[in-house]
């Protein structure tokens, strides 16, 4: 009888990922850039919009 075959099978000779552990060391500058602008542009919409409902009140 044949042996069922392992797709997710890691050779014995060949080391797991050598980055494994190691995904929580990235750059993420340019994403705290990004939401800081994303945070401004709403803060000054809103801003935009409370001072048109004041002035037409």
């Amino acid at each position: 009888m044949a042996k069922p075959q392992q797709t997710n099978a890691v050779p014995e000779n060949r080391p797991s990922r050598p980055d494994q552990g190691h995904q929580h060391d990235q750059n993420l500058s340019g994403t705290f850039v990004s939401v800081m602008i994303l945070g401004a542009f709403l803060l000054v919409t809103w801003v935009g919009v409370f001072l048109l409902f004041l002035s037409r009140g």
